[in-house]
């Protein structure tokens, strides 16, 4: 699915957008976004264990939406998510895990990251590793032609709409999160935003403004790499789905000296190539 453009307003890359500059030691760094990770996603929570445990990447950078939903760090206290932390701590005293919010779990709060040794990410972020310039972004405040889509994001990013929120019961956090999910995992609005994608004049702008050739998202679960204007190149990250037997997917993308390439998830496995 190529990048649309929109008639949209310009978006510029945000004044704070932060570098993150990579020790001279890595050779490898992993990217996954997209996981919706939930107690009914069993195959794809072993495979995304298994990957954050045996992978030979010096670092796994997450893009958002490792979580379906995720209603407050309190949900951390859960047995389902309280097995997701766990990996998060142990993967953490193996290799750097990094963090960026997405659009399902934009309410992870800085003191759980801190308590499992992740590395909070900022959307979008400019990464220099390996002599080499890279923005990555979850991949939503690109996609302008998402209208509703922007309208709902502008109000549940505010601080004050987030404070008020958490400061409900959980079962009524928990209800809104499920009624919500069923909203938007619905057929009907599927079919609608089926065709939103990153807007191509903002993704080459953003990339413009970072000086950089390359921009790394998700959001869109239409994985590919897409040439941009100036030889700069859009590398977008596979959604997770291991549950389906008929069209299961899960993809990492791996960034070295040689460039970026897909690969499917680590294992367990010690006779498999490098």
């Amino acid at each position: 699915m190529a990048a649309q453009s929109t008639t949209a307003p310009a978006l510029p890359l945000p004044e704070a957008t932060p570098t993150f500059t990579a020790p001279a030691a890595w050779r490898a760094i992993d990217f996954i976004s997209d996981l919706h990770l939930a107690a009914y996603t069993p195959r794809t929570f072993d495979a995304w264990a298994a990957h954050l445990s045996h992978t030979r990447a010096d670092a796994v950078f997450i893009l958002g939406d490792l979580f379906e939903v995720w209603i407050g760090d309190d949900l951390a206290e859960s047995d389902f998510e309280t097995r997701v932390v766990a990996v998060l701590k142990a993967a953490s005293q193996q290799r750097t895990i990094a963090f960026m919010a997405g659009n399902r779990d934009f309410l992870v709060g800085d003191a759980l990251l801190e308590s499992l040794g992740v590395m909070r990410l900022q959307d979008p972020t400019l990464l220099v590793a390996f002599g080499q310039q890279a923005l990555v972004s979850h991949g939503d405040a690109l996609c302008l032609g998402d209208t509703a889509y922007q309208r709902y994001r502008s109000v549940v990013r505010r601080a004050g709409v987030q404070r008020a929120f958490l400061a409900l019961p959980r079962s009524w956090r928990r209800g809104i999160g499920q009624r919500a999910r069923k909203y938007r995992d619905s057929p009907r609005l599927a079919q609608e935003r089926r065709y939103v994608d990153v807007d191509a004049d903002a993704a080459q702008g953003w990339l413009q403004d970072a000086g950089a050739p390359v921009l790394v998202h998700g959001h869109t679960h239409a994985p590919a790499s897409h040439a941009l204007a100036a030889g700069a190149v859009r590398h977008v990250l596979s959604d997770w789905d291991l549950e389906r037997d008929a069209a299961p997917r899960a993809e990492v993308l791996r960034w070295t000296a040689s460039g970026f390439a897909r690969i499917a998830p680590e294992t367990a496995d010690p006779a498999r190539p490098a």
